[in-house]
């Protein structure tokens, strides 16, 4: 089989191949190298929580206790139960993660509306095992606006103190990034003191000319800044780059970390807006996978592979016969935490050399291909051998792809969030692909879905993925 054309690497060819630098996150445990003060005492952070959880509650005992007849058998029951419910709905919601500037306007609507959902349930339970006692419609809107009017009241008084606390005591804040952004964007959090951070210092490569604040360039200035100004919040400005196990260092040392975008704009709602940029929290650790993941993983791939070896040894017959020796297609993938591993596929093409294999992109004319060869791509039975890699604990059936070394290196520097991608064990599909980013789509946008994929992982998302990708494979588009 001939070599065949292939598509360029994203970004044009590199000017030299074998490095070792992958932007990923550092395994836990590893030696950052930067002695950073240990993690503070979260306290402070802590408490908005907690009040907020108990303006909640607070207001559905209230509500309950005058609205509920006393005489209403299970009485204590049925206002537990609003408590809960009402607890329970706002946590699924994050009103007790609440934002950087808080608001009590911006969450009002969805404050209201489960207020409203847990009545509507009090009510139906009450009219189910006590129609005697049943509420009223009047005495069910009573209780909604009541409650409402009680936590909108504490929630409000909760989120006036706190700002009231960031303009009088703002927390100080360094910058990562190049000097020149970051002192463009030190100087707009320094005009808008309301956001509550004071950017003291910037962590850069080089110094920039001109005033403002320091620069730091070394990893004893970055220490001290820390120490003597008690920085807890760190924000990113620009692709991060070589600057990961620092920004993991910091995370470590108990600093909150945002990503700024400063360059563009951005009209992502899940982004926070600090002094007019769009923010987002950074996340540094590695997810931990609970033990039914990899025990789903085992006994699926075990099964399947058991079940697929007459065509796994099928399709290895025909191509060995059609296309000759070299059956197995064996390719070096980052993995969880960096780690690097050989991902198996069957051969489908074969590139002029290692150097071709690791740094372009992907098959730019499949009609070149023999027909068995197109059609293993096409159905994406050549990702099949990849269970091997599931069983062994190199992947998982579900998680964000693998990628080549040089790929995750230059993704990293490029797309905010990469990185993050590798909290989790890469995967044979994943929710990027089920919302059909596969082949050459954007990377960006796989990123987000990844992350979105770890960020809300149960065992249940991965079963659905499962059965959607079963299901995408009547109509398949290859890989």
């Amino acid at each position: 089989m001939t070599a065949e054309s292939t598509v360029a690497s994203p970004g044009g060819e590199p000017p030299d191949y074998g490095f070792s630098s992958v932007s990923v996150i550092t395994p836990r445990g590893a030696d950052s190298g930067f002695g950073l003060p240990a993690p503070r005492p979260a306290i402070r952070r802590h408490f908005p929580r907690l009040a907020l959880l108990a303006v909640d509650a607070g207001a559905a005992l209230v509500a309950a206790r005058v609205l509920v007849d006393s005489r209403t058998p299970g009485h204590p029951l049925l206002v537990a139960g609003l408590l809960l419910a009402v607890v329970w709905l706002n946590e699924r919601a994050r009103l007790y993660r609440p934002p950087a500037v808080p608001a009590v306007l911006d969450e009002l609507p969805a404050v209201c509306a489960r207020i409203g959902a847990c009545w509507s349930l009090l009510a139906a339970t009450v009219a189910a095992y006590s129609p005697d006692h049943s509420l009223s419609v009047g005495s069910m809107v009573l209780g909604c606006v009541l409650q409402s009017a009680l936590c909108c009241a504490g929630r409000g008084t909760v989120h006036w103190q706190r700002r009231r606390a960031l303009v009088r005591r703002p927390g100080a804040a360094l910058l990562v990034g190049p000097a020149v952004t970051a002192q463009r964007v030190a100087a707009a959090f320094l005009r808008r003191p309301g956001c509550g951070l004071r950017p003291v210092g910037v962590i850069a490569d080089q110094a920039a000319g001109g005033d403002g604040l320091p620069v730091l360039t070394t990893d004893e200035e970055v220490r001290r800044a820390i120490v003597q100004n008690g920085v807890q919040t760190v924000l990113v400005v620009g692709p991060r780059g070589e600057r990961e196990p620092l920004l993991r260092a910091l995370a470590e040392a108990g600093c909150a970390l945002w990503q700024v975008d400063a360059e563009s704009p951005s009209y992502d709602r899940s982004c926070e807006r600090l002094a007019g940029f769009p923010c987002r929290r950074l996340d540094m650790t590695e997810h931990r996978e609970c033990l039914a993941k990899r025990a789903l993983d085992v006994v699926v791939s075990g099964t399947l592979l058991l079940l697929v070896s007459p065509l796994l040894l099928g399709t290895a017959l025909v191509l060995r016969l059609s296309e000759g020796p070299g059956v197995v297609f064996r390719q070096e993938r980052i993995g969880k935490g960096g780690r690097r591993f050989t991902l198996l596929k069957f051969r489908t093409h074969r590139p002029v050399d290692a150097r071709e294999s690791a740094t372009r992109w992907s098959v730019a004319d499949e009609q070149e291909m023999r027909w068995f060869c197109r059609f293993l791509r096409r159905t994406s039975l050549d990702e099949l051998l990849q269970l091997w890699n599931v069983l062994r604990g190199d992947m998982s059936l579900v998680g964000p792809r693998p990628e080549r070394p040089y790929f995750v290196a230059k993704f990293g520097q490029t797309y905010p969030g990469y990185p993050d991608r590798h909290r989790m064990r890469t995967g044979i599909t994943g929710l990027a692909q089920i919302h059909g980013l596969r082949g050459d789509t954007s990377i960006e946008d796989r990123a987000r879905f990844d992350n979105a994929y770890i960020d809300d992982w149960s065992l249940w998302q991965d079963i659905c993925v499962l059965l959607r990708t079963a299901v995408a494979l009547v109509r398949p588009t290859g890989s």
